[in-house]
């Protein structure tokens, strides 16, 4: 049966995998002649292996791209997802002459990726780009640029900022929630309190400790606020695979986080619990027995 799949074909040469960090799985990459001659051959992503192949081993099978058919020569490792869930391994390369006779119909270059060794000063190169593109595009002095540099460096450096503001606001409604939880809890126990006071006061006149009432009264806000917890983790779960599914994204579980999650529930019914707690553990055992 017959696959359709809409993605992006990029034209370059075998410069472009090491420049993009790409390895080969399985098959090869060009060859000077196909290189030369736009032959019609191409290096797929995994996801293309996916979505037309089932899965198989792509290398010397055909696809047929746009009006012409194309011989898949290799198969990309999978890199997985970018940044702002972009798929990596949806792509198609072919060598770029390929491209400008067959798809582009002229002989433009649209964009170059140019990667940099370990410890190289990004800044001082992007300063000799600038300098040889103005030169190579006869831009005069005074004159503004007609091309733009992008350095993956600043635009992580901008997307880490903008992802500490997210996790700082996240935080602080997360604090919120949390003290508006707790505040609930310690009404609750002082309620519980409230109501049970004979109970406080018989369990204290027939020889429990201080102690051993306070404990109740912890473990009691502890479970409940527990309870929160594990509430909200099942909701949140449930919510998050309907939006990753919704959104075509995976989803992981992180058990580390969720574990911290439900211990700081359970940490706020010992905070929030502590005052109740402590006021039914101070009860006078006679005022208590008298309280209506």
């Amino acid at each position: 049966m017959a696959r359709n799949w809409s993605t992006s074909v990029t034209g370059s040469n075998n410069d472009y995998f090491t420049a993009a960090n790409w390895t080969l799985a399985s098959g090869r990459t060009f060859s000077d002649a196909e290189m030369a001659t736009g032959s019609p051959v191409c290096v797929v992503g995994e996801t293309i292996r996916t979505k037309l192949f089932e899965g198989q081993n792509p290398v010397g099978s055909a696809i047929r791209v746009k009006d012409f058919s194309c011989e898949v020569i290799g198969l990309l490792k999978s890199k997985g997802q970018a940044s702002m869930g972009r798929d990596q391994d949806d792509v198609i390369v072919m060598p770029l002459k390929t491209v400008q006779r067959r798809l582009a119909g002229n002989q433009n270059i649209s964009s170059m990726m140019i990667s940099a060794k370990d410890g190289v000063d990004t800044a001082a190169l992007k300063a000799r780009l600038e300098s040889l593109m103005r030169e190579r595009r006869r831009i005069e002095e005074g004159e503004d640029d007609d091309f733009n540099i992008l350095d993956t460096r600043e635009i992580a450096t901008a997307m880490s900022g903008s992802t500490q503001i997210l996790t700082a606001l996240l935080g602080a409604v997360a604090a919120v929630s949390l003290l508006v939880g707790g505040i609930g809890i310690m009404n609750i126990m002082l309620v519980s309190v409230t109501e049970r006071t004979r109970e406080i006061g018989t369990r204290l006149a027939i020889g429990a400790l201080e102690r051993e009432v306070l404990l109740q009264f912890l473990v009691e806000a502890v479970t409940l606020s527990s309870f929160g917890g594990l509430i909200g983790l099942a909701l949140a779960t449930t919510a998050s695979l309907a939006l990753t599914r919704m959104m075509g994204l995976p989803y992981v579980f992180n058990p580390q986080i969720n574990l911290v999650a439900f211990v700081f529930s359970a940490a706020m019914g010992v905070l929030f619990g502590y005052l109740p707690a402590r006021r039914a553990a101070g009860l006078d055992p006679i005022q208590a027995l008298r309280h209506e």
